[in-house]
Parts: structure tokens; C-alpha cells; sequence
């Protein structure tokens, strides 16, 4: 078991790519503290399976990344759940339209607070704990960072400071803590788009040149690639079927 004895915290991990890589840490032997924001149900579910496989070894805590206080107590649990913490996920994201000339104030705070403000902090309050295991940071990050998306002005420009905070925080935690990045591509399709809007899907689909979405487990694994290897810092792996090839 690659992470046996470790500690993971991933933030938003009750569904979609952030439960998938809970998993696959677990499955790894790592423990997991899976955080949520409103989803406790599926975050609770997801837990007790990982306790009825290995008994005691995944807990769940609940904060809003948008509330600071929140945020740093949040950090102070999760090195409290296994007394050490060696692995940081900032999986956690808010994802929506704010096309030009509907911009307000509210977009800005829940896509920037969710996207880099959140992760940012959260990172600087686990630091301590991380230096101390000569832990690791993976932020999720976008191929959107690079090139925007149409319409989703905010978005983009929260997901590019992130990459740049990867970055920042590799340079500022080494050599104890190492931060790196992942940039998806079509892995699942937004959850407000409906499975019949298939002429949207179809042409992003075209833009990839392996011509099919990717699966929660292609990230995953590139997460456990990124906790494994020590000598890989500062990085931003784009997982995208070569989409930004265009």
C-alpha cells in the first residue's frame, strides 16, 4: 500500500472527481478526511464505505471555504482526525457563466473565494502540519487556466491564479512541502448540463483529439502519480486527451 500510514484531506470530496479520489487514496491505504460544503449525506455514505473496508481510517468534516474562520478550523480538525496530515487536495470549486455586462460582486467573491482565496488559506493554515510530514499540496486547477472559456470570465481568471498560487506556494514551501497542479479537460460534463444537450458535448468533444470524455479515474491516478513522486514540484499536469493541443 503505497500510502499506508499517510493522512489525505480533500476538500469537496463527497462527489464527482474529488469522491473518486478519495478512493483511489484509500484504496492506497492512505487515511481520508473528506470535507464537504452541503453535500454531508453523500459525504457520509462515501465514508462509511471506506470504514466498512478498513475500519477507522476516514472521517468527515463540514466548513465554508468562503468563511475564513471556517477555513482555518477546518485545518485544525483535520490534523486533529489522524494527529499528522501529509496530503492536501484543493479540490473544492464553484463553476458557472458570468458572461461580460452581468459581472457582479457576488460572482466575483463565490468563484475567487471558492477557486483561490479558499485554497490559498487553507493551504497556509495545513503548512505547518505539511512541513512536518514533508507532506504535499495538489491543487485542481483547468485547462481554462491557459485558455479561456467563452463566457465564463471569472472562472477563468480564478483557475489562472491558481496555477500561478502552484507555482507561488511551490517556491515559498520547499523544499519540505511540495504543490502541484492538475488541469482537467472533458472528464465529466458540468452538472447544470443536461445529458440531452448533446450538440455542446459533440463539439467539445471534437476539440479533443482522442475524441471522448476522460473518467474521475484518470485524475485520480495522476493524484497518486503526484503524492508518489517526490522529485516532481511546481507542476501543472494537464489531463485533457490533448485538447490544448489546439
Amino acid at each position: 500500500m503505497k500510502l499506508a500510514g499517510k493522512t489525505a484531506l480533500i476538500t469537496g470530496a463527497a462527489r464527482r472527481i474529488g469522491a473518486q479520489t478519495a478512493q483511489t487514496l484509500h484504496e492506497n491505504g492512505a487515511n481520508i478526511i473528506i470535507h464537504y460544503g452541503r453535500s454531508g449525506e453523500a459525504a457520509v455514505q462515501l465514508i462509511k464505505q471506506f470504514n466498512d473496508i478498513r475500519p477507522n481510517s476516514a472521517v468527515v468534516l463540514q466548513a465554508d471555504l468562503l468563511n475564513m474562520d471556517e477555513v482555518h478550523h477546518l485545518a485544525i480538525q483535520a490534523f486533529n482526525a489522524f494527529d499528522s496530515l501529509d496530503i492536501l487536495v484543493n479540490n473544492a470549486s464553484t463553476f458557472y457563466a458570468t458572461p461580460l455586462g452581468t459581472i457582479n460582486e457576488d460572482n466575483w467573491e463565490d468563484l475567487m473565494g471558492t477557486n483561490i482565496k479558499a485554497p490559498l488559506f487553507l493551504s497556509q493554515a495545513c503548512y505547518p502540519a505539511l512541513k512536518q510530514s514533508q507532506g504535499v499540496i495538489i491543487n485542481m486547477v483547468d485547462i481554462h487556466a491557459r485558455s479561456p472559456l467563452k463566457d465564463h470570465i471569472t472562472y477563468s481568471c480564478a483557475k489562472a491564479a491558481k496555477v500561478m498560487l502552484t507555482r507561488s506556494l511551490a517556491l515559498e514551501m520547499g523544499p519540505e512541502v511540495r504543490v502541484n497542479a492538475i488541469a482537467p479537460g472533458a472528464i465529466l460534463w458540468p452538472q447544470d448540463q443536461g445529458e440531452g444537450d448533446t450538440a455542446a458535448q459533440q463539439q467539445v468533444l471534437e476539440q479533443i483529439p482522442l475524441k471522448r470524455t476522460g473518467h474521475p479515474k484518470n485524475i485520480a491516478d495522476t493524484i497518486l502519480y503526484l503524492v508518489t513522486n517526490d522529485y516532481v514540484n511546481g507542476q501543472v499536469i494537464a489531463v485533457d486527451g490533448g485538447r490544448q493541443l489546439f
